[in-house]
Formats: C-alpha cells, structure tokens, sequence
C-alpha cells in the first residue's frame, strides 16, 4: 500500500480540543495546541521515527477545519485511513483528498467519510453544503 508523505483530513464542525484529545490518544502522549495565528493551532508529537508536527486551521474550507499531520511516519498510510479513523473517534463527517494532488489535477474531488457510509468521489462545491 503505498504511503503518504503526509496527511491532510477535514473535519465537521468540532471542538479543537475533541480533536486534540483523539490525538493524544492516538499517540499516547500529552500534548496541548499552541496559537499559531487566528483560528490556527499547532502542536508535535514525538514519535519512534521522528517527530510529528500537527496543524489544524479552523473554518479552513466551508465550515471544515483542515488537520494536517506533517510525516509519513503516521498511523495511517493514506489520507482516507486517516479519514476513517477520525470518524469512528469524533463522530463527525470527514472529508480528504482522493489521492495525491498534481497540478492539473481537479481540485474539487474528495472522498467523504461520515456515521451512514462512505462516498468516493464527490465534488466539494457541488456538495450542496
């Protein structure tokens, strides 16, 4: 399978601190978001591989927030593991990209992720949100 250099996941509407608490758990440390601008938050993970430095950027598309997790070193290989993973936790839909992106690309073609299923291929501003 392969992996991602890093990975980016959009979560529903949910408090930053849900977040950061599925995070904790997730990598069983104790870490707390650091300001990094308006609606920006930082934190880092150590792990075995290195560390990991996480961004979450509040309202960062419609109302989504962005969750950026800046390794490959992580749990999951792919966006879309990612994806899952943050659902079952957080209860909340998720969206993320359904692959690599290159220029030319589309750039509206997202996989969704949320409580009734799990939708491939969906264009973002044609979702009707």
């Amino acid at each position: 399978m392969e992996r991602f250099p890093d990975i980016e996941i959009y979560l529903a509407p949910i408090d930053k601190d849900a977040i950061l608490a599925w995070l904790n758990e997730t990598f069983s440390q104790t870490r707390d978001w650091q300001p990094s601008g308006k609606g920006k938050w930082r934190t880092l993970f150590t792990m075995a591989e290195g560390e990991l430095p996480v961004l979450l950027i509040e309202n960062a598309a419609d109302r989504f927030s962005s969750l950026w997790l800046d390794s490959s070193a992580t749990p999951w290989p792919r966006d879309v593991d990612c994806a899952r993973a943050a659902q079952a936790a957080l209860g909340v839909e998720v969206r993320c990209s359904l692959g690599g992106w290159q220029p030319g690309d589309e750039p509206d073609r997202f996989y969704r992720v949320k409580a009734g299923g799990e939708e491939e291929v969906f264009h973002w501003p044609d979702s009707g949100l």
